[in-house]
């Protein structure tokens, strides 16, 4: 494997030295972005922006089992470009509307053809084959060669290191590494995004439409400056496995990477392109280049919102006459809060079931789930219900029927660890099947989203973001709060994720540390508030304890308020790993968070976009003490007609919020 891995870059890195090839050309729509594809002896292809250079010509591939090469020195008969500029109107987003504006080449060779597509925020390909009956791929070759030794952020994967190979199992979740291209890590392999800081410009690489076929990671082994991808080998012997048993752990792999059909469209490599840090993230391109959702379907059931979580906070609930656990009456209480405070849904996470059995209609006796969901059902408010991979995926039919029959309203499917294609098309399933019985699905132990949540609109988070549940475990050396100020620009740019913010105990720089049943946040109160303006979370859950936000009611009544899904969303300004400032329109009421990094920071947010009119406006903001008292906030209220400005003040690991309310 790493032999074959050293060798993914020599096909760029001599292409110089060749004969001139056949040249296209792509432009993005507002001219600044090209993309130039070349034929002859090597399939490859390059990126410049302004004139400056971003990917230097880098070498596509794809081998099949049969030998047949898409790529190589395969020459196009037909050459097509056309014009696309459409809205696409979304189900559950961020906006409730985005443009689809992009320029496109279509290259037709014998055996495929490859599509280029220019955005103004980046370029994308594709390979869609011309088989007409089913095969397999051996490998893929996608290069990105750098013109430069330019510094990344890299997510490097941290489990099961022992080799590469062994590193396909993983959680997806791990803060950004940052140093030059050429000082990769030979030992780690990356999984995406991965963002790129070249000078002026910022280049960040992921993937769209996975649907069939094994995610990509990307490896550098021999300390040039060309990053390649690697994609898991297709499983042949998988076993149950895991620390409580609900994991697929692979022990042997076939010789080929994917299984494929007649006419297989394979996923969309995207490089995302910004000069500005702010507009990675507002960027739409993996949204955009998903398969659509069935526009015949009714998706109208589907009902993100808040969810109470009792996982992090270890159920621990105080001054309640009955012992607080994996029980009936804690999840009552949980009810009763989620139902006074108007929080959508209560979520019964890792516990409800018999543990290690790998079966979700074995649930422990100190639950009486049909009396929960009942109870909850009563009380306006919805259940969710925690699932293992391997038990999800042995009964899926059954139980998303039986659980849908009780009126249970979505699953949390959790211990995936991996993006092989096995594992792909089970999200596929899962998705499916949920959506037959009218449930969503929130997927964690995940792999970054790819667009499924356009295809499938219950499908309506992911995790694959190191969250704040590594708060209760992870050392004082953890820098969360500069990593809280980088997943907008890198992460959250492939979709929407499960941060699981909230937290009511808040640590200042010096005062943090992991405690299991009372955890505990860096950074301030408000940077906890703004989280829930700035992360895309459209089922955000509350992670703090009831009994701790039943005596925060101010905090409390505004996570209760916010909406999880937009109708508009701006980025005011930011900057990677330093700070972000995002606004988001419900209506007629516009959100704007701020957060920073450990640095106390001022900044002037431009508000011209509010449209002319009155509004009351409220601003929680850092208190006086909140460098020492992280839980120090303060709440201002008044009236201000048509505001174009705004100063704005955050202390050490801090945060703004304020609530724009048209009169």
């Amino acid at each position: 494997m790493k032999k074959l891995i050293l060798a993914l870059c020599l096909g760029a890195l001599a292409l110089a030295a060749t004969a001139a090839p056949k040249q296209y050309s792509l432009s993005s729509p507002d001219g600044k972005l090209v993309v130039k594809v070349y034929t002859g002896e090597n399939l490859s292809y390059a990126v410049s922006a302004e004139g400056v250079c971003l990917i230097a010509p880098s070498e596509i591939a794809m081998t099949l089992s049969d030998g047949t090469v898409y790529g190589g020195a395969a020459k196009p008969s037909k050459a097509v470009t056309t014009k696309t500029d459409r809205t696409v109107k979304t189900v559950v987003y961020k906006k409730a509307e985005v443009r689809d504006c992009y320029n496109e080449l279509a290259l037709t060779f014998k055996d495929f053809v490859l599509y280029f597509r220019a955005y103004d925020s980046g370029v994308a390909y594709r390979f869609v084959s011309r088989s007409k009956a089913d095969f397999t791929v051996r490998s893929e070759k996608a290069e990105f060669l750098f013109p430069q030794d330019w510094n990344l952020y890299v997510p490097y994967v941290t489990q099961h290191t022992e080799t590469l190979e062994s590193q396909f199992y993983n959680s997806f979740e791990n803060t950004y590494a940052v140093h030059k291209i050429s000082e990769w890590n030979r030992d780690r392999l990356a999984f995406l995004p991965l963002l790129v800081d070249a000078g002026g410009w910022k280049v960040c690489i992921t993937e769209a439409d996975l649907l069939n076929y094994p995610g990509m990671y990307l490896y550098n082994g021999n300390a040039s400056t060309c990053l390649g991808g690697v994609f898991a080998p297709y499983p042949d012997k998988v076993t149950q496995g895991g620390h409580n048993m609900l994991q697929g752990e692979v022990q042997t792999r076939k010789d080929y990477i994917a299984k494929a059909g007649a006419g297989e469209k394979f996923p969309w490599r995207v490089i995302a392109v910004a000069k500005e840090d702010k507009a990675l993230a507002d960027n739409d391109l993996v949204y955009l280049l998903a398969t659509p959702a069935d526009e015949k379907a009714d998706w109208s059931w589907i009902r993100p919102g808040k969810v109470a979580w009792d996982w992090w906070n270890d159920w621990n609930l105080y001054g309640v006459d009955f012992k607080a656990g994996i029980n009936t009456e804690t999840y009552k209480y949980y009810i009763d809060f989620a139902a006074k405070s108007g929080i959508e849904y209560v979520i019964l996470d890792e516990g409800w079931s018999v543990n290690r059995a790998a079966d979700l209609m074995q649930v422990v006796p100190e639950i009486d789930l049909r009396e929960i969901t009942s109870y909850a059902a009563s009380k306006g408010v919805g259940i969710v219900l925690w699932a293992g991979y391997w038990a999800f995926n042995r009964d899926m039919e059954n139980v998303c029927r039986h659980y849908a029959e009780m009126g249970v309203k979505g699953f949390k499917i959790d211990f995936m660890d991996r993006d092989d294609q096995p594992i792909v098309n089970f999200y596929v399933r899962a998705a499916q099947t949920a959506a037959k019985y009218h449930m969503f699905v929130d997927f964690h132990g995940a792999y970054k989203p790819t667009g499924l949540h356009r295809t499938y609109p219950n499908v309506i988070n992911y995790e694959g973001v190191h969250g704040l549940e590594q708060m209760k475990w992870s050392a004082a050396t953890v820098n969360q709060v500069e990593y809280d100020v980088t997943i907008p620009f890198i992460r959250m740019l492939a979709g929407p994720f499960d941060y699981t913010q909230g937290a009511m105990r808040n640590a200042s720089r010096s005062n943090y540390r992991p405690v299991n049943s009372e955890p505990m946040s860096q950074g301030t109160r408000c940077r906890q508030l703004a989280e829930f303006v700035v992360f895309d979370s459209p089922f955000s859950m509350l992670c703090d304890s009831p009994s701790n936000y039943l005596a925060e009611p101010e905090c409390t009544e505004y996570i209760a308020k916010i909406p999880t899904t937009w109708d508009e969303t701006r980025v005011l300004d930011g900057k990677v790993g330093d700070y972000i400032a995002t606004a988001r329109r419900k209506g007629d009421t516009w959100y704007v968070g701020a957060m920073t990094d450990w640095s106390r920071r001022d900044l002037e947010l431009d508000l011209s976009f509010l449209p002319a009119g009155t509004y009351s406006v409220t601003v929680y903001r850092d208190g006086p003490n909140a460098d020492k008292a992280a839980r120090d906030f303060a709440i201002d209220r008044q009236t201000l007609a048509s505001p174009k400005s705004m100063s704005i003040h955050m202390a050490s690991g801090g945060g703004w919020v304020a609530v724009f309310t048209k009169k």
